[in-house]
């Protein structure tokens, strides 16, 4: 096929001239090159100007994007983003959610109370990831989202209100993927990411369910991820559900821009590593003793400090332990050597 076919038939998911650079100085121009839009267990599809195509193989993410001979994969290029989290239940494995995302859209639905902790998480992991973190607030047809705007709208993100029945909104998060760039939409299940993703796609493409009548909860619709294209060019990415929003252990920095105003008192404390708890002196307990910050706002920012740092401890141990090891075998492999020298005298 043409270059300039590829370009084109690529351009929509996000191939730009940059990428086009990047395949040049890898030496992969004899490779077919495309969007990997779905992943589950064992492999995925990839988009290519010639069509879909399904790769096997483990390691791969929705939004990277690869090259490809004899349909397997040969290169994964450079990944601008990365959207991690700590798999479900596995405090030391990292589970990537999705790759070159430029806006992480977290989905909280009107119909159920506001989880503020959830969304300071998502916030967080956009953050790190490089990304641009958006909340919007589903399902405002059914629920007042003017208190939660006000509420959400304090983190210091753009929130939208949307309603995939009215179609209310619906225009300003398309707008969020213009052409050339992803968006993701990250929340659990019943929220309503589905629904969303259908309207801005114009077709009913992915399962959806109605919510419990009992408790609320959404049912698992999507099982995959899935990279969509939308009509006005960018892509959508839609994930399953999760109830679990884990930090991973290098989300400090999304930490400290989701709670820039705890970042901002820090510096005020006595101690330069103070945690904000019991330590006397401290900026930002003051500042909650005098209403000048929420204090659910300190005990979430604590939470998350705990677990990064936990992470990061786990994190030490296992390159001890791997240095250890290798140190360990080297020293074997040196008696081995000089045994084997110590026989030919």
């Amino acid at each position: 096929m043409h270059e300039g076919d590829v370009r084109a038939a690529l351009a929509p998911l996000g191939w730009d001239d940059a990428r086009q650079d990047e395949r040049d100085a890898l030496g992969i121009d004899d490779a077919d090159v495309g969007r990997v839009v779905r992943v589950d267990r064992g492999g995925g599809a990839v988009a290519t100007a010639a069509g879909t195509v399904g790769v096997a193989g483990p390691g791969l993410a929705v939004g990277d994007w690869v090259a490809l001979r004899d349909g397997r994969v040969a290169a994964v290029m450079e990944r601008r983003t990365v959207i991690s989290r700590r798999a479900a239940g596995r405090a030391d494995v990292e589970q990537v959610i999705a790759a070159n995302v430029d806006v992480v859209v977290a989905v909280q639905a009107m119909d159920r109370p506001l989880r503020m902790r959830r969304l300071h998480r998502a916030l967080a992991l956009g953050w790190e990831s490089g990304a641009v973190p958006v909340v919007v607030l589903a399902k405002c047809d059914v629920g007042d989202a003017r208190d939660a705007a006000l509420r959400v709208g304090e983190l210091g993100v753009d929130v939208i209100a949307v309603s995939a029945r009215t179609g209310e909104g619906l225009a300003d998060v398309a707008a969020l993927a213009r052409p050339a760039r992803t968006v993701v939409l990250l929340g659990e299940s019943g929220a309503g990411k589905s629904t969303l993703a259908n309207a801005l796609i114009g077709d009913a493409h992915l399962p959806t369910a109605a919510v419990r009548a009992g408790d609320g909860k959404g049912r698992h619709t999507t099982t995959a991820r899935h990279l969509l294209a939308l009509p006005g060019g960018g892509a959508l990415i839609d994930t399953p559900g999760v109830r679990e929003l884990g930090l991973w252990s290098d989300a400090a920095g999304g930490i400290g821009i989701t709670f820039a105003d705890v970042e901002e008192l820090a510096p005020g404390c006595r101690f330069a590593d103070c945690r904000h708890d019991t330590e006397p002196g401290c900026a930002v307990r003051a500042a909650v003793e005098r209403g000048d910050l929420a204090v659910d706002r300190l005990e979430s920012w604590r939470e998350l400090a705990r677990e990064v740092a936990a992470q990061a401890r786990r994190a030490d141990a296992r390159a001890a332990r791997a240095h250890a090891r290798a140190g360990s075998l080297m020293a074997r492999g040196a008696v081995r050597r000089a045994g084997r020298d110590r026989g030919r005298r």
